[in-house]
């Protein structure tokens, strides 16, 4: 994807319910080595194997997470499952003020806060070609079982309710990541083609 400056740098949220593969879609996007700053989440989560810390997510002890938060470092934050996810400000702020667009993954509760403070962000739902499909991805990756799977597929039914609330959808189809890829490529070039460009402050 080559860089486009007519436009100013955007702030683009990448969100939707769990299962849906963000993940797999961010992979793919930094593949290509786009102009492009991608985002590092801030977690208390434990980290799951094939992660790396400080590109998949930054891991942290609560004690540090709720630091930053008395401190004002993190756009946003959300405690979901029992863990805490942020972003942090400061990063994003640079890449922003050096004329980088960036991107950056959160929960559908993340997007919706972000929006409320930078109403400019772009907002892109990644979602799966169905809900009956969505509930077996979260069955099939096995990262959660019993209740935390139950308690998942419950909020991601309710999570999808949240679409409207968005700018743009992706579908995600099985084995099929490339194409969301390229759908959030033109959307972002469709974005610096505005006449009215977005106003990204943080």
């Amino acid at each position: 994807m080559k860089s486009d400056k007519r436009g100013g740098p955007l702030l683009i949220i990448i969100s939707g319910p769990s299962g849906v593969g963000k993940d797999a879609v961010i992979c793919e996007m930094r593949r290509s080595k786009p102009p492009l700053h991608f985002a590092v989440t801030v977690t208390t989560r434990p980290q799951r194997q094939g992660e790396t810390a400080g590109r998949d997510y930054h891991f942290v002890a609560k004690s540090e997470f709720e630091d930053m938060i008395k401190k004002g470092e993190l756009l946003e934050w959300a405690n979901v499952y029992g863990n805490y996810y942020g972003v942090p400000k400061g990063v994003l702020r640079q890449a922003l003020t050096n004329g980088l667009d960036a991107v950056v993954k959160v929960d559908v509760q993340g997007a919706a806060t972000i929006k409320s403070i930078i109403p400019d962000a772009v907002l892109i739902f990644v979602a799966a070609p169905s809900t009956s499909e969505l509930e077996q991805r979260l069955r099939q990756r096995k990262t959660e079982s019993g209740i935390d799977l139950e308690l998942r597929i419950k909020a991601a039914r309710e999570e999808m309710k949240r679409l409207p609330s968005f700018d743009y959808v992706v579908v995600n189809y099985d084995d099929q990541v490339q194409l969301a890829v390229s759908q959030i490529e033109a959307i972002i070039t469709a974005e610096k083609c505005r006449v009215r460009a977005r106003s990204i402050e943080i």
